[in-house]
């Protein structure tokens, strides 16, 4: 199945007078290699994104550094952060970064990059990645492996 088939890249907008250092997300307080995040050191002036608890955000600059996070909370992100919101009836919001975490997945959206310096990813290559979805039991199944694993 398609990833478009069951997200949606949220768009909605914040006020970003509404948010403080530990709920705005940028590239810049992502960290790589799927650490997660840090507090930002700035907050622009103006709206962004808004994201809630179990989004996906993705940074789209320089994917190669594989900046990605699983939303534990509600706040707002740069326009340089894709939001993905997951149709939880379909798929597992957890399960999905899961699978995204991959380094198949990633090889594949670095490959669609457009430009050089500072490389953008393709959503079309986000949205039409194929993934097998298993139904929701097996889903919660293979995401309490993953976590038990990732606890060692």
């Amino acid at each position: 199945m398609k990833i478009k088939d069951f997200i949606i890249i949220d768009n909605n907008k914040i006020e970003t007078c509404l948010l403080n250092q530990n709920n705005y997300i940028s590239t810049e307080n992502m960290l790589s290699n799927f650490g997660g995040i840090k507090p930002a050191s700035s907050i622009p002036n103006g709206k962004c994104t808004k994201f809630d608890k179990n989004m996906i955000l993705l940074s789209n600059i320089r994917p190669y550094f594989k900046k990605m996070w699983l939303s534990k909370f509600c706040g707002g992100c740069s326009s340089d952060v894709i939001a993905i919101k997951v149709n939880e009836n379909i798929c597992l919001s957890n399960f999905l970064y899961y699978r995204l975490s991959s380094e198949h997945f990633f090889d594949t959206y670095v490959k669609g990059c457009k430009g050089t310096k500072m490389p953008r990813g393709n959503k079309d290559v986000l949205l039409n990645y194929d993934i097998l979805i298993p139904s929701i039991a097996e889903q919660q199944h293979i995401v309490n492996i993953g976590g038990i694993l990732n606890a060692y």
